[in-house]
């Protein structure tokens, strides 16, 4: 009995010192907890269980747990300790509640034109074309595909599409995801973003390389910013992107009603173009920027999908806004494998869908062209080969990344896209020998 009663009071004292220390965090751990719940439950259709047991088993997340649902509001707490509440609203996905939240605003919601013809993928959603090429290893492919789905703990793989000329040559899934879940895209999202701006600059409607337009910089060093350097992420202005602390980047995304004020009320730590800083806030911004192009708040919410979303058929896809109304393009896309390859294709053509330029071809040059200062692995929101970082792989090859290892590929001189989800990135994926071997396997 004494015995029992010492382990029960050390396990109080490890509890206690537990959330002593993490306590400042607890307001991260649960937003994330309860923003990904319910996201993750209203947007993919996974069970709650699921959710909790994989896509927020990571360390400190994985302390919460799923607190209360009430209609489309989900809570999460650690031990009942700072529950946060995320909240789900029609077209605009779900949003942490923060103090100054008013229920009574009502957010207008985006209007869809849903593509429907009767072309297969990627021009159209009935089905994908059977088609068999001569150049193409199968067998080698196959083996490929095989190798990062056949050892989950290791590589922790979820989806992943090989599109080859138009054509699907491997599509795979773990069980419970299929063609019709909707994967969160994380900083995928910020190519998504970024690509209205192309679409923009090709519409005569911006130029990229003229100062952003915000009157609070007008007055000192920071007037000198670009929409340019916002793209390249190289504005010069303070930001941390750590996701481990209570950094800038956490507090903009669990704590922070309007996320475009994060980056704006920042000040300049160096001229534009001497350093380059990555920022989920930069994004962020440039999404306010885009809000304030236009006369009202259903214009805003429209654009991405009339523009680019709909026109190429990404049905699937939702761009998540913040609790004030602004798309989180930092983080917070969803779409299917297939849609996703859908926006890789795009860019493979460049801006060209089934013969209706969507962006200027020279768009393209202009994200792959590396960035001063990024060691050749950044361009304008999508991530680069220039430099060799996968030294297996074709130079030209340049991505869209996401946290934990989400990406959609792009080989020009293979003619070719990968879609790879999951739960890892390098290096656990082992995305070298993956893009190698495919690219190898067509000659």
């Amino acid at each position: 009995m004494k015995l029992f009663k010492r382990i029960f009071i050390a396990l109080i004292i490890v509890l206690a010192i537990v959330i002593f220390y993490n306590y400042p965090k607890l307001n991260f751990i649960n937003g994330f907890a309860a923003k990904n719940l319910a996201s993750t439950h209203f947007i993919s259709h996974r069970d709650y269980n699921d959710i909790l047991e994989n896509d927020n088993n990571m360390p400190l997340i994985k302390l919460a747990d799923l607190e209360k649902v009430k209609g489309s509001s989900v809570t999460a707490s650690v031990y009942s300790l700072v529950p946060r509440t995320s909240i789900c609203r029609d077209g605009l996905g779900c949003a942490l509640v923060t103090e100054d939240y008013n229920p009574e605003i009502k957010l207008p919601s985006p209007k869809r034109t849903f593509l429907k013809n009767d072309l297969a993928f990627p021009y159209g959603n009935n089905g994908i074309k059977d088609s068999v090429f001569a150049n193409v290893d199968y067998d080698r492919v196959d083996r490929a595909i095989k190798k990062i789905l056949a050892n989950y703990e290791t590589q922790m793989t979820r989806t992943v599409m090989v599109v080859y000329k138009d054509h699907i040559i491997s599509e795979e899934y773990i069980e419970g995801f299929s063609a019709e879940t909707p994967i969160l895209g994380w900083s995928m999202t910020k190519s998504v973003l970024a690509t209205l701006y192309g679409i923009l600059d090709y519409q005569d409607e911006i130029d990229i390389n003229e100062p952003a337009p915000i009157q609070a910089w007008q007055n000192d060093e920071r007037k000198n910013i670009t929409l340019n350097h916002l793209l390249r992420m190289q504005s010069g202005l303070e930001w941390e992107e750590d996701y481990a602390s209570i950094s800038d980047v956490n507090k903009m995304l669990f704590m922070t009603a309007d996320m475009p004020s994060a980056q704006l009320n920042k000040m300049a730590i160096a001229p534009p173009t001497e350093i380059w800083n990555y920022s989920s806030g930069t994004t962020n911004l440039l999404s306010g920027i885009l809000r304030d192009h236009f006369n009202t708040h259903q214009e805003y919410v429209n654009y991405p999908y009339e523009a680019l979303i709909d026109k190429i058929g990404m049905n699937s896809m939702l761009l998540e806004a913040d609790i004030a109304g602004n798309f989180v393009g930092s983080s917070y896309g969803w779409a299917t494998t297939r849609d996703w390859a859908k926006f890789g294709l795009l860019y493979l053509h460049r801006g060209n869908w089934n013969g209706k330029q969507i962006f200027a071809p020279e768009w393209v040059d202009y994200v792959t062209k590396p960035t001063m200062n990024s060691d050749g692995v950044y361009g304008a929101h999508f991530w680069l080969n220039a430099g060799g970082k996968y030294p297996d792989v074709p130079r030209d090859m340049y991505s869209v990344n996401g946290f934990q290892g989400q990406r959609v590929y792009i080989i020009p001189s293979k003619d070719l896209v990968v879609v790879r989800t999951g739960l890892g990135q390098e290096p656990l994926f082992d995305a070298n020998s993956l893009l190698s071997e495919l690219s190898e396997a067509i000659n």
